[in-house]
Formats: structure tokens, sequence, C-alpha cells
């Protein structure tokens, strides 16, 4: 039997770690991060135990991967939908809407991303996370109201802090309220994107979360669930 192309090799190696990332955001999500072992990873993916080892050095850093992983196919579905569209506004509303509905769908997941980015070792950098950062960066540039080098950190930021905002035991904030304090911030009308509960692009306010005229929060704004179909 001749030996498998370098080719083919690469794609069985890039498909293992795929399956990996893939049962790592199951688990974590279904039991929590404390009750999934690394063995249970590599049962659920129908790898063996040390090939998780092989490709992560830690259970920490394959979280971190596999959430990275999941927001940027779930920001590349996002912007890449129907209809299509290549306006900035349109396409940064997106991002934020996908974010943010990452927060509201799969809070245990990334609260405990979250939790891990705090840790010691900090903030992955793994080829997850760098397409993650293509995307939400080629978002800022076609938005284009200024250097995407400054407006780039600081949107990753603002994201950041809503989704531990979202995530936050105990004292939540209304993803709706946080979504019009960035739609202001960025000067994006409310119809655009995927709006709260399931509104279709084209839709309109709802005046008891946001302002009539300005879009923003207001004042006597309940506490609802944002139940967006992403």
């Amino acid at each position: 039997m001749s030996p498998r192309r370098p080719s083919v090799n690469e794609e069985m190696r890039r498909r293992s770690r795929e399956r990996l990332l893939q049962a790592t955001v199951e688990l974590v999500g279904e039991r929590g991060y404390e009750a999934t072992t690394l063995a249970d990873i590599a049962d659920r993916a129908g790898s063996a135990r040390g090939l998780v080892s092989y490709y992560f050095p830690g259970k920490r850093q394959l979280l971190q991967s596999a959430v990275h992983r999941l927001m940027h196919r779930t920001l590349e579905a996002a912007l890449c939908r129907e209809p299509r569209s290549e306006d900035g506004d349109e396409l940064l509303a997106r991002a934020i809407d996908a974010v943010l509905g990452l927060a509201v769908d799969r809070p245990t997941l990334m609260r405990t991303h979250m939790s891990g980015v705090l840790q010691a070792e900090g903030f992955v950098q793994c080829p997850e996370q760098q397409r993650l950062a293509a995307l939400l960066r080629g978002a800022v540039e076609r938005y284009g109201r200024g250097p995407a080098d400054e407006d780039y950190p600081l949107l990753r930021a603002l994201l950041m802090g809503a989704v531990f905002a979202i995530v936050l035991p105990g004292v939540p904030m209304d993803p709706r309220r946080l979504r019009a304090e960035l739609f202001q911030r960025y000067g994006l009308d409310w119809e655009l994107g995927v709006p709260p509960d399931g509104e279709p692009s084209g839709g309109t306010p709802d005046e008891t979360v946001t302002g009539p005229v300005t879009g923003r929060p207001a004042a006597d704004q309940s506490s609802r669930p944002w139940s967006s179909s992403k």
C-alpha cells in the first residue's frame, strides 16, 4: 500500500481537530466546564485521548479554540446570509447581533469562555481566533467610519463587555438594551441586522426598549429575553 499524500494527511488532521472542537462546545454547553474531562471530549469526538494533548496544551486552551471556532462560524453565517449585503452598516449590525445572540443562546458556554479569558494564561492566539479576528476586522473595514487599527480593538472590547454583561450571574443586562447602546455608538439604524424577537430586516424598533426617535433604551425598560432565531 502506497503512503498517503501529505494533503490527505493534512485533511485528516484538520477533520480530527474539528471534531474535538465541536465535541468541546457540545459537552461544556451540556455539562459545564468542570464536569467535562478531556477523556469525555475524546470519546464524543471518536478520537484517541492522546490526540487531544497532541493538538492542545490543555483543556482551557481547547475550550477557547472551540468557542472561537463557534464564534467565527456564527459570524460568518450572519455576514453571508441572504439577502447578501455589501453595506457597511448592515454588516456591522449583523456582526453585533451575531455575537450578542451567542451570549443569549449559549450563556453557560460563553460565561465559561469569558472566565477562561480572565485566567492567568489569558487570551489564546489560535487559528480559530485569528479567523474570527479577520472576519470581525473585515466588517469594521467595510463600515469604514474610521481607522480599522483603532476601531477594531474598540469594537472587540465593547462586544466582550456586552457578552460579559449578558451572562453575568444574578444581575444580567437585557441584551436589547446593550444592542441599542452599541447601535447608537456606531450610528446604526435599529432595523438593520436581525432585531430582537426575530424581527426581519426592515422591521421597526420596539419602543418599550428603544426611544422612538434616537433608538436609545427607554428609561422604564423591562427585562425580557432576546429570543431571536439565529
